[in-house]
Formats: structure tokens, C-alpha cells, sequence
């Protein structure tokens, strides 16, 4: 449950000019980690130096994201082939997301017990992995965020080399699918750099 500091939080960030979603993601302590803005219109770099300051007020030690919307969302032009998403399920009984990728006519298989939401970032991970491809990416946040009339999900990836993050959002009917999706929209432009 959300505390009421943590609601005056968000609703500060959220009435910043040009915010469009806010996604807070805890640590297991429950202490705010990452605090991810999608905003359209505003220069990133401004708003998040705001968002910044905001949450140094209330939540110090939070690592700030903020995405163009337009970026996140948009069609990347000049890529060659991508990884596609074959299918995506969840087995309830056992609580085990499986996800199946496409690369070049190869399929790649993954599977983590973390899950729907978690469990469906992971899973995609671990089958890109089984394509071949090295990620060197540690996975940071997967939230699902309200908006006005859907909940998208965002995937915050962080790489292990350089502390730089990345990011990915998407929406479908099912939670698993949206994360499985988001991931590679976090990848998509490392991976068309790469060659399974």
C-alpha cells in the first residue's frame, strides 16, 4: 500500500509539465529505488533534473529515469532484423512464465518463476540468452503503471558496465505479454547492433 508521502510524492512529479506516467519501484526493505517518468513535449534532460530535486526531498537515495514518450513508443527506422515474440504463457499451477523469441528464423526459449509481470521481463531475458545474445544488462524495475485508460507496463534495465540505463514500455491485455514486450522495446536498439 502506497503511504501518503509517497502519494503527495508522485502526485508532484505527476503535475510536472508534460508527465504522462510515473512508475515507483521499491527495494525489499520498501524504500522507493527507482522512480521512472515517460513525459511528452519536455525536453528530458530538464524535467529530469526537476524530478531530481523533487525526489532528493523526499526520497534521497531514488535514481531518477525519465524517457521521451515519443522515443519509447515510436517504430526504430533502419533496423534490420528484430526479435520477435513468438508467444508468451503462464502456467498458474506452478507459477512459471514461459516465453518464446524468434531471430532470424531460430527460436529461443526462456523461463523464470517470478511471476506474470516480473516473471515475464525475465523470462524474455533468459530466452535471448538462449538465442545467443550476450546481455549485459541486470534487470532494475518492471511496473505497471495507471494511465487514463490502460495500465502499461515499463521495464527499467541497467547495464553492468557502465551504470546506464534503459528503457522499454509497452501495452497489451495481459501483463506477461506487456512485460515480455517492454523488455525488448528496452533492448531493441542494443540488440539490432548485435548478431545473435
Amino acid at each position: 500500500m502506497m503511504s501518503r508521502t509517497e502519494e503527495d510524492f508522485e502526485l508532484e512529479l505527476r503535475s510536472l509539465p508534460g508527465v504522462m506516467n510515473v512508475g515507483i519501484s521499491h527495494r525489499d526493505n520498501g524504500d522507493v529505488e527507482v522512480v521512472t517518468l515517460v513525459v511528452s513535449g519536455q525536453d528530458s534532460t530538464t524535467t529530469r533534473g526537476v524530478a531530481s530535486q523533487i525526489a532528493s526531498l523526499y526520497y534521497p537515495d531514488a535514481v531518477v529515469i525519465v524517457d521521451d514518450a515519443k522515443n519509447a513508443l515510436a517504430p526504430r527506422e533502419g533496423e534490420g532484423l528484430r526479435v520477435a515474440l513468438v508467444r508468451a504463457d503462464f502456467n498458474a499451477s506452478d507459477g512459471v512464465c514461459e516465453v518464446q523469441l524468434s531471430y532470424a528464423g531460430r527460436p529461443g526459449v526462456g523461463r523464470a518463476g517470478s511471476g506474470p509481470l516480473i516473471g515475464g521481463a525475465e523470462a524474455t531475458l533468459a530466452a535471448l540468452r538462449d538465442l545467443g545474445f550476450n546481455i549485459p544488462f541486470s534487470l532494475m524495475a518492471v511496473v505497471n503503471v495507471a494511465t487514463v485508460n490502460n495500465w502499461p507496463v515499463i521495464v527499467t534495465l541497467r547495464s553492468l558496465s557502465d551504470d546506464a540505463y534503459r528503457f522499454g514500455i509497452a501495452e497489451s491485455d495481459e501483463d506477461l505479454v506487456s512485460a515480455a514486450r517492454a523488455t525488448l522495446d528496452a533492448l531493441n536498439r542494443f540488440l539490432s547492433g548485435l548478431e545473435g
